[in-house]
This record gives structure tokens, sequence and C-alpha cells, in this order.
């Protein structure tokens, strides 16, 4: 039904900047939160930064002044820009939506995205 893909994880080194991608596939109404979380081995899935539809946005204490979060409605795209990279940000990160799709259906769900890796050497 929706997908979301994802793009631009890879292996940088301590210091370096990556920036992720994530689109939506299909058509909806209305797009009213969208997010990214990462998932590390033996840890639960974290939130990392969010954008609501009226511009706020959160992020996890462990990034902020590090990492920006950014959309851009026309292309359904969400961006998270991140720099001063460190080992600890290596996991696999995910792009959250929360989407009100339009006829026939009408609802309001949440959609994940496949995971793109982000590894940082130490």
């Amino acid at each position: 039904q929706v997908q979301l893909v994802e793009s631009g994880g890879g292996l940088v080194q301590t210091g370096g900047s990556l920036r992720l991608s994530c689109t939506i596939l299909e058509n909806i109404l209305k797009i009213n939160n969208m997010g990214w979380y990462r998932q590390a081995p033996g840890k639960q899935r974290e939130l990392v930064g969010s954008l609501n539809s009226e511009g706020s946005t959160n992020y996890a204490d462990s990034v902020k002044g590090r990492f920006t979060v950014t959309g851009d409605n026309a292309k359904k795209t969400l961006y998270l820009q991140m720099n001063n990279l460190k080992a600890e940000d290596t996991a696999v990160y995910y792009c959250n939506a929360d989407l009100t799709l339009g006829p026939p259906h009408w609802n309001r769900n949440v959609y994940w995205g496949q995971g793109t890796q982000v590894t940082v050497s130490s």
C-alpha cells in the first residue's frame, strides 16, 4: 500500500557527516508527523528526531546540536542531516510517518521505512 523508501546510509569516519532521505512513494492526503528512529544491536528502537506539520522538531538528547531533521512537503521527503558522527551513532536508521490516506480508505496510520545502516568507525 504505502511505501517509505530510505537512502543515504553507509560507512563514515568519526567526525564525518551523512544525510539520510525518506520518500513517501504513494499519494497521501496529509502528513501528520514524520521522524527518524534507530536501533543498535542489542538495544531497543529509539527516537532520533521528528518533525510535525507545524514545523516543530524534537530530538533525542544524544543527537542535539549534531543532527537536523528537515522536510519537503512538495517532494514528500524527510531528511536527516547527521554531522560530527560518533561511534555510538552506529545503528540501523528507520523512517517513520504518521499519515492520513485519501479515498477510498480515509484512514490514519503509521508506516515504517525498510531501514538503512549507518556505521561510524572509531
